[in-house]
């Protein structure tokens, strides 16, 4: 469509229907960057249209300029905003947090707005693996179509074409099936969330994260070039050292990042026990061997494990952050997935920093290159313990409840239960067996994991597990129970209602069934601390915005999120924060166990954690 008086008739229409399908298309896939090309309606099935704004040819000397007869970005924009910013029309789209932040960089704020891809989500997530909610596998599983790929219309490998490059009747039949399917799924799914009650899921957890979420891509966060520079020159002296002891160890020089080579050397030169050769012929050296090698005493495999460990940070942090600095704004931009999870936790990435590991002394490193701008705090606030709080709530422990609401040292707390000793009495080493298997139940960790974990026997940690859950029968209890439900029903729910499908629990295999109990196990309490901080990020900037403080939530990372804080609102909006976060599951849910939060402020994001 290249008239404005033909795009006005159509935002006419979308509006007198009350509901409109959107989709942009973009120049590339980093919504912060990419330019808009052009966008599609639909506003019924059948019925789509497509708007090109930037199509480029080969038509001027210096190739590139824009092909004639399409509409002016502004123009266009200008006549769309009344549709799109209308609270009466509901906008339909898929995967919607990369378009209303490619409108939200063109002054346009949509509202309201559906997504089917977090409709799919809420009503199937892990039913069909977790990429199951992409727009092309829903139309081929719920409306029998075979969409049109990109590939398809713009190639792929060195002929790939970006899509301002496609020509425009190409273009146009591939964003009007786009924004056609949309509706299409949107019209499937609405009813299905009001027939399995899932409609209070869908609006309360995940829609309006859309809008959370693409805000606090925007804003991103600052990084020090100088002091990544500086771990990645430290890391690789490290590195080196590491080799250089790796090679002596080993009696000869090899290289630590070759697979056959350290198979060879392991289980051929060396001949450790638990070799296994994969289906290539080569020995397996994964984490998981190298960990148990490990873990029986063998210290070639421990340094082949720290070396990989930190080859991994230094490629991935010290070496490639400084190439997602945004041009204009300076800062990293992460990209945050709301449907990539089966329990509902979000995961990261462009960069991910949700892997920066916060127990080992690189990771620590690597998050103090994270700092506030100048005038400016960051404050990490972080739900403690909140995974074994929900333990004890879902559960109904009244040994673990009791300790958290006297604001005891839980771990300290279980090993006086499990063995016997007063509180005032009980050893680091005692207490440090405690957190183990109070974490490690959660995972449904075995007694040969315990026993890894401990460096001890494996009767000794089978000896622990049993004493655990003769201590806390209520554990073992919701564990059988949970396996019971998830077997008779194929998923588990949350305590706010978020279903987690887990098909698998049915395997005739059952290595793999046993690995689909321990996540089905694990899944109440891992989805509802991730249902909780998501009631938290919903509700923070209007409690910001209502005490008159102007800090930023950046991040969110596990159970923790990053605020950017003017230096003189510190100490007013620390509380803020807390109250929220800890106020969360209300109304909707009253825990049993008090929730805790730790906030401090510093200047970089390792200080403040």
């Amino acid at each position: 469509m290249t008239s404005l008086d033909r795009l006005s008739a159509w935002v006419e229409e979308a509006r007198e229907n009350g509901f409109v399908a959107v989709d942009v298309e973009t120049s590339g896939l980093d919504c912060l960057l990419c330019d808009l090309v052009g966008f599609s309606l639909a506003t019924a099935p059948g019925k789509a249209c497509y708007v090109p704004l930037a199509h480029r040819g080969d038509n001027d000397l210096f190739g590139g300029g824009l092909i004639p007869g399409q509409l002016e970005t502004r123009q266009a924009l200008d006549a769309v905003r009344p549709l799109l910013e209308d609270r009466s029309v509901m906008k339909i789209g898929q995967n919607f947090k990369f378009d209303w932040v490619v409108f939200k960089r063109h002054g346009i704020e949509v509202a309201p707005y559906d997504d089917t891809m977090l409709m799919s989500y809420v009503l199937d997530a892990g039913r069909y693996g977790l990429a199951g909610h992409g727009m092309d596998e829903l139309a081929k599983r719920d409306l029998n179509h075979q969409t049109i790929t990109f590939a398809d219309i713009a190639g792929t490998g060195r002929a790939k074409l970006s899509f301002d490059r496609v020509p425009i009747d190409k273009a146009t039949a591939y964003a009007g099936e786009d924004v056609d399917v949309t509706l299409r799924l949107w019209r499937l799914y609405r009813p299905r969330l009001v027939a399995e009650g899932r409609v209070t899921v869908y609006e309360t957890l995940e829609r309006r994260m859309v809008e959370v979420l693409g805000r606090m891509e925007m804003r991103g966060i600052l990084v020090d070039r100088q002091i990544l520079s500086r771990l990645s020159g430290d890391f690789a002296q490290t590195l080196a050292r590491l080799e250089e002891e790796i090679n002596e160890i080993a009696g000869e020089t090899f290289s630590p990042g070759s697979p056959k080579q350290i198979g060879d050397i392991l289980f051929g030169k060396m001949g450790l026990p638990g070799g296994r050769k994969t289906a290539t012929g080569q020995w397996a050296t994964g984490a998981n061997v190298l960990e148990e090698l490990a873990a029986a005493g063998h210290l070639l495999p421990a340094k082949l494990l720290d070396w990989r460990q930190l080859q991994k940070l230094k490629s991935t942090y010290t070496d490639a952050l400084p190439g997602f600095i945004h041009p204009q704004t300076g800062r990293v931009h992460t990209s945050f997935a709301l449907a990539a999870t089966t329990t509902g936790r979000l995961s990261s990435s462009d960069p991910n920093l949700q892997n920066i590991p916060i127990r080992t002394e690189a990771g620590r490193k690597i998050r103090s290159a994270f700092v506030a701008e100048k005038g400016h705090k960051l404050i990490s606030a972080d739900y403690s313990q909140i995974e074994l709080r929900l333990l004890a709530h879902i559960a109904d422990i009244p040994q673990l409840k009791q300790a958290f609401a006297e604001g005891l040292d839980i771990h300290a707390a279980t090993a006086s239960a499990m063995f016997g000793v007063p509180l005032s009495e009980v050893s680091p080493d005692l207490r440090r067996r405690a957190k183990t298997i109070n974490f490690g139940i959660i995972y449904g960790m075995s007694a040969f994991g315990l026993a890894e974990r401990l460096g001890i026997g494996r009767e000794e940690a089978g000896a622990f597990i049993k004493q655990y859950f003769e201590r806390f029968p209520g554990i073992r209890d919701y564990i059988e129970t949970t396996k019971r439900a998830c077997r008779d029903k194929g998923y588990v729910t949350t305590i706010f209602g978020r279903v987690c499908h887990y098909p698998g629990i049915k395997s005739p295999n059952p290595s793999e069934r046993a690995a689909v109990e321990r996540q089905a196990i694990n899944a109440p309490i891992q989805g509802s601390a991730a249902d909780i901080i998501r009631r938290a990020m919903l509700r923070m900037d209007k409690a910001l915005e209502d005490n008159k403080l102007s800090a930023r939530m950046l991040l969110q990372v596990h159970d923790e999120l990053v605020f950017e804080v003017p230096d003189e609102e510190v100490e007013a909006t620390l509380p803020v924060i807390v109250k929220v976060m800890e106020e969360a599951p209300l109304p909707a849910v009253t825990l049993s166990v008090p929730l805790g939060v730790e906030a401090r402020a510093a200047q970089n994001w390792e200080e403040a954690h």
